[in-house]
């Protein structure tokens, strides 16, 4: 039976470095709650938490960035966006016809806070000239940026220049001031400290056209938006670092004009519906190690990634609050982390796992390694969460060109005097230096895609189980393990909405059931 959620605000967050899955917990905490409270109005809203467009979820088919996994859900009445979430207007509407699309009411959903900051296309192309400064000027690795302008975005809030959902009410005259500004100011660093070569400015756009142009074609291919809606070049200026800054403006204007009656206070709904008893759900992007202050820069998003960042983007007071935190049987990063536990092109394992995993949004080719447990105990020990949710077990299993061989668990790591440290070092010089100390577990050959309850998977697959929850808890904790152990909520073994896990045992049970050393 699962654990009650102690809380009516619960955090689906990642505690690896993103691309959990996070997307699939959405509608499965939504049936719980109706299904374990009798109200089939049980959730009030699925409120997206922090970042924008970078971060991608994937419920029930639909692949969003903006709007809230619940707008797969028609009972949720509220589809909320905290004041800690930076969003592009014209991706809102552009989003919303493709949720509509596939069946899903959005706008009529959708409440957007006024203090929710409002970014354009002058940060997307910042956000792409840094990385070109980056590579050329300081001659270093590329960071791996979407390109969806998150960064400068918030930029302008550290800076005290923003522009929120709020200014949309205002006369067109100072929303286009508010603008022209920004994109002066944008045209000028691109120009002066980026240092970006002339001949790259239009790259620039083709680049930003092409990823919107394959993000959106069901929605060209259904006649709702002409392609041409996602051809940046036509604000391209006469020469470099040149924009038609009237189209744009006029532009992001009308756009923020068709989102006004989405545009409030969502403090109030927050309130409202805990002390009517309702759920909220907070929907987080990245990941706890992609923090900005907690992750190791530059492989960090620009926004707070974890359970806190919940009251803050709410406007609400902090108060008790159920985390679940989503990981995968095994790890996957993007970019250029350092990846300790990384899987080389010659493994098989590591050949057919990268067959499946891309970014649901970028398209990008996601990295692969054996399971950190450092990571995610850290996570827990200094995060906290209540459940955990392990994703992909089913990707373990033997097949055609991963025939044999044992699986591995990094349950610690060795400095270069081979001392062992069971936690993430902070100093990210002296954490490149370590290596990974893992312990081997038997795989299996058995298919778990159809397999529903936890004891009819394989031995050796509960094993695993059971030797990742152990791992966890050992770097949390120590030898001070407290009376209350998170639990293992759900294991993902595919990626249909019904392969899914739901009766796993308690973790004291599911430890003594293996008879490991707790």
């Amino acid at each position: 039976m699962l654990t009650p959620f102690s809380s009516l605000l619960i955090a689906d967050t990642g505690i690896s470095t993103g691309d959990e899955g996070k997307g699939r917990l959405i509608l499965e905490i939504i049936d719980e709650l109706r299904e374990s409270t009798g109200n089939p109005k049980a959730v009030a809203a699925v409120m997206k938490v922090n970042g924008g467009s970078n971060s991608g979820h994937t419920v029930g088919d639909v692949k969003l960035n903006l709007i809230p996994g619940g707008v797969v859900d028609a009972t949720v009445p509220h589809l909320l966006i905290g004041s800690g979430v930076v969003a592009d207007p014209r991706k809102f509407l552009w989003e919303a016809a493709y949720a509509e699309l596939h069946g899903h009411a959005a706008l009529s959903r959708l409440c957007i806070d006024e203090r929710t900051l409002v970014s354009d296309l002058s940060h997307r192309l910042l956000d792409l000239a840094w990385e070109d400064y980056r590579v050329h000027i300081l001659k270093e690795e590329a960071r791996g940026s979407t390109g969806r302008g998150i960064t400068p975005a918030y930029t302008d809030e550290i800076t005290q220049m923003q522009i929120t959902y709020a200014d949309f009410r205002a006369e067109k005259s100072l929303f286009a001031r508010k603008l022209q500004q920004r994109i002066d100011r944008a045209l000028l660093t691109i120009e002066h400290v980026c240092q970006l070569r002339p001949e790259r400015w239009p790259e620039l756009f083709n680049t930003l056209s092409n990823a919107e142009t394959l993000a959106n074609h069901e929605t060209v291919d259904a006649g709702i938006f002409p392609a041409s809606e996602f051809d940046f070049r036509t604000f391209l200026g006469k020469g470099p670092f040149q924009l038609d800054s009237k189209l744009l403006i006029d532009t992001y204007w009308n756009a923020g004009q068709k989102l006004l009656p989405c545009i409030t206070d969502i403090r109030e709904i927050v309130l409202k519906s805990l002390e009517s008893g309702r759920s909220i759900i907070g929907e987080f992007g990245q990941a706890y190690w992609l923090d900005k202050r907690h992750g190791f820069p530059p492989n960090v998003t620009a926004s707070h990634t974890f359970t806190p960042e919940f009251f803050q983007s709410a406007g609400i007071p902090a108060q008790p609050v159920h985390t679940i935190g989503c990981c995968k049987a095994y790890d996957t990063k993007v970019g250029t982390h350092v990846f300790l536990t990384e899987l080389t092109d010659e493994h098989p394992l590591g050949r057919t796992l990268r067959r499946i995993e891309f970014g649901s949004t970028t398209g990008r080719q996601r990295m692969v390694g054996w399971f950190d447990a450092v990571e995610k105990g850290d996570a827990l020990r200094y995060g906290g969460y209540q459940d955990l949710v392990l994703n992909k077990l089913d990707a373990l299993s033997y097949n055609q060109d991963w025939p044999s061989g044992d699986l591995a668990i990094c349950v610690a790591y060795e400095a270069p005097d081979g001392t062992r440290i069971a936690h993430v070092p902070r100093d990210d010089a002296f954490r490149r230096t370590l290596k990974p100390v893992y312990k081997a577990l038997p795989g299996w050959s058995e298919n778990l895609s159809e397999i529903r309850q936890f004891f009819d998977l394989p031995l050796n697959a509960r094993h695993y189980v059971a030797e990742v929850m152990a791992a966890i808890i050992a770097i949390a904790y120590g030898d001070k393990r407290p009376i209350v152990l998170p639990n293992l909520r759900y294991i993902g073994v595919g990626p249909l909405r019904s392969q899914i896990i739901k009766d796993v045992p308690a973790t004291d049970e599911l430890l003594k059931e293996f008879l490991l050393k707790t």
